[in-house]
């Protein structure tokens, strides 16, 4: 900002707009991701624990799928997590495409579509013995999507922009 004699409001309008552009594209982008690769799926909530305390984490639920070996990746915000709206968000993937989940009981669905589903039971292990099915990728993710939104000021206000140029950027990679 400095060295080119910008004021920090100019900057942040600028990072501001582009956020959105990311925005705009990811919601303009009917493509889908998947095909003769294994996508890992899973949802996670972003947010801060009510009072500090407990596993109560008030936020909102963000749906992703991370397809493995490559920089393909959706992440969508959703109001809330139900198999209806999971079978809203899978649209994005490729019919044929192995899937890897963990237990949530929502995800049995997947199984009535035309994907190969394998899952993973994280209260037994992280990696499924028989299948080799896991996570863990989009487990990683995860955590350095909350790690780069974590102190971001008004991200409450701007959360799904936030998403969208975090999954710009890790498509990208």
């Amino acid at each position: 900002m400095n060295d080119l004699d910008l004021a920090s409001q100019t900057v942040t309008d600028w990072m501001n707009f582009c956020r959105e552009v990311c925005e705009d594209e990811c919601l303009a982008f009917d493509g889908k991701i998947g095909g003769v690769g294994k996508i890992e799926i899973d949802e996670s909530k972003f947010g801060k624990r009510k009072y500090n305390r407990g596993r109560h984490v008030e936020g909102k639920w963000v749906f992703g799928g991370l397809l493995r070996y490559s920089n393909e990746c959706f992440f969508e915000v959703v109001d809330e997590r139900s198999a209806d709206v999971l079978l809203e968000v899978i649209k994005r993937i490729l019919p044929g495409t192995t899937i890897m989940s963990d237990c949530w009981s929502s995800y049995s669905c997947l199984s009535d579509e035309v994907f190969k589903h394998l899952t993973v039971n994280h209260s037994v292990t992280f990696v499924d013995p028989d299948t080799g099915a896991h996570t863990n990728a989009i487990e990683r993710t995860w955590s350095a999507l909350k790690r780069s939104l974590h102190g971001t000021n008004h991200v409450a206000r701007e959360f799904d922009a936030y998403v969208a140029e975090e999954t710009k950027q890790l498509s990208h990679h």
